[in-house]
């Protein structure tokens, strides 16, 4: 019934938008042992956003390495520069995509701004930081995280040049795959991330990003998804009698 709780499994089986693989599948960097990471974004029924207890923001599964957002928490993390967030519209994967997913998808460029500078050099500053305490902890860094960070820093620095978000690693595949097995001295590393984060800094002031995201296109976009929502749920057989008794229910002792 419309307004009725609904499990989070449920959400994600019955109400995805969109659905990608991310991860190094999706960079470029899979090799025989990585994983299948997947991310999704679901639209939960507008009928559960009335009640006080409301649907979940996000939905760990129900597969392994399976993470979702509902709609409006995914667009207000990509709205605010979330590196995650953005690459997962960008993935060349995708698994499923419904008409609402199709408007989410053409919405890419209103997310993009010079903003994410600052999102992504404040991610990477915070890698940055557990590489340096594993290399004083372990003696090494974890070189998997290492060459991920490389690869964010080079995307980074991409986005500001040219206005468009890929996160493919192209021909620098082996090379970051090589500092993954460690096979590139620390030295040489970190150079390379100070070396791409110098060239991200001087890729802003030229940058062909607006200064900020387009907040009113997104809010538009979100606000039809809803009412598209609930109109389809009135017109289900039956179904609008129903609903209009939730919605205009008389108070308790009302007279």
């Amino acid at each position: 019934m419309p307004g009725d709780t609904i499990t989070p499994e449920a959400l994600v089986r019955d109400h995805t938008v969109y659905s990608c693989v991310m991860g190094s599948r999706a960079f470029g960097l899979a090799t025989d042992g990585s994983d299948t990471d997947r991310r999704g974004v679901f639209l939960a029924p507008t009928a559960t956003q009335w009640r006080f207890t409301k649907p979940p923001t996000h939905v760990e599964g129900p597969a392994p390495e399976q993470f979702s957002w509902e709609l409006e928490r995914f667009c207000e993390l990509a709205l605010r520069g979330n590196p995650n967030i953005l690459e997962c519209l960008h993935s060349p994967l995708v698994e499923h995509v419904d008409d609402t997913g199709r408007e989410l998808l053409a919405l890419r460029g209103a997310f993009l701004s010079r903003q994410v500078y600052d999102t992504f050099t404040r991610y990477a500053l915070s890698q940055r930081r557990k590489l340096e305490a594993d290399l004083r902890q372990h003696g090494a860094p974890r070189w998997k995280h290492a060459m991920h960070l490389l690869r964010l820093l080079g995307s980074c620095r991409d986005l500001l040049r040219t206005g468009e978000l890929v996160i493919g690693v192209g021909d620098g595949r082996e090379r970051l795959l090589a500092v993954k097995r460690g096979e590139i001295a620390w030295p040489e590393v970190e150079a390379w991330m100070a070396r791409l984060a110098d060239e991200a800094d001087a890729a802003l002031a030229s940058s062909p990003l607006p200064a900020g995201p387009d907040r009113d296109r997104v809010e538009d976009f979100l606000y039809r998804a809803r009412l598209r929502s609930a109109l389809d749920a009135l017109s289900q057989a039956g179904a609008y009698d129903e609903v209009m008794q939730r919605v205009v229910r008389p108070r308790h002792g009302a007279g």
